[in-house]
C-alpha cells in the first residue's frame, strides 16, 4: 500500500467533499439520503477485518535489542507491551529513537519497561473510526491497541484510519453519484 502524507490527504479529502457538496448543491437529495451520505458509520471492528487483528507484541523483560528485531520481522512501527496476556505498555520507533539520543548505544541492552508508554490510550472495537481520529489527532497518537472485554483484540495505526477515511468517501462519492444518475 503506498503511504500519503497528511496534507496529501487532506487535498484528497477535500477534493472528494467538494465534489459531494457540488452534487449536492444540484441535487434535491430526500432527507434519508442526506442522512446517509458524509457520516461516518465505520467502526473500529470493521477496520480490523479489513486488516486482519494479528498484533504484534513484546513482553516487558525483553531487550531493546529484541523490540528492535521484532519491529523489523512484522514491519510495524509500534508494538504493544504485554505482560500475560495484559497490556501493559506500548513502545513506537519513535520512543527508541528519542531514548537513543538521550541514552546512546548502551539503551540496546536495556529492557523494554524502561522505555515504553505506560499510561496507554486504548480503543474499543465498536468505537466509530472518526472518533478515532479525533483522539489520535488530538493527542498525538499514531498507534492505539483495540482492547474488547479486557482482551487485546488489535491494533489501529493513524495509516489505517487515513485508509478508512478515504474509503468512506469514496463510497459516498459513489453513492451520490449513483443516486444522480439514477433521478
Amino acid at each position: 500500500m503506498a503511504r500519503i502524507g497528511v496534507a496529501t490527504f487532506r487535498q484528497h479529502e477535500f477534493r472528494v467533499v467538494t465534489n459531494v457538496v457540488n452534487l449536492i448543491g444540484k441535487t434535491r437529495l430526500p432527507g434519508d439520503a442526506m442522512v446517509r451520505i458524509g457520516v461516518s458509520s465505520m467502526r473500529i471492528a470493521d477496520v480490523l477485518r479489513g486488516k486482519g487483528a494479528e498484533v504484534a507484541t513484546v513482553g516487558p523483560d525483553s531487550t531493546v535489542t529484541d523490540l528492535l528485531a521484532e519491529l523489523a520481522r512484522h514491519n510495524v512501527g509500534a508494538l504493544v507491551v504485554a505482560d500475560g496476556g495484559e497490556v501493559v505498555g506500548i513502545v513506537s520507533e519513535r520512543d527508541i529513537v528519542r531514548r537513543l539520543a538521550e541514552r546512546g548505544a548502551d539503551l540496546l541492552a536495556v529492557p523494554v519497561s524502561d522505555i515504553m508508554t505506560t499510561s496507554v490510550v486504548t480503543c474499543g472495537p465498536d468505537d466509530s473510526v472518526d472518533s478515532l481520529a479525533a483522539t489520535m489527532t488530538e493527542r498525538r497518537i499514531r498507534h492505539m491497541p483495540v482492547v474488547a472485554d479486557g482482551e487485546l483484540a488489535g491494533i489501529v495505526s493513524i495509516g489505517d484510519v487515513v485508509k478508512s477515511r478515504i474509503s468512506q468517501l469514496e463510497t459516498d462519492r459513489d453513492q451520490l453519484q449513483s443516486y444522480i444518475s439514477q433521478g
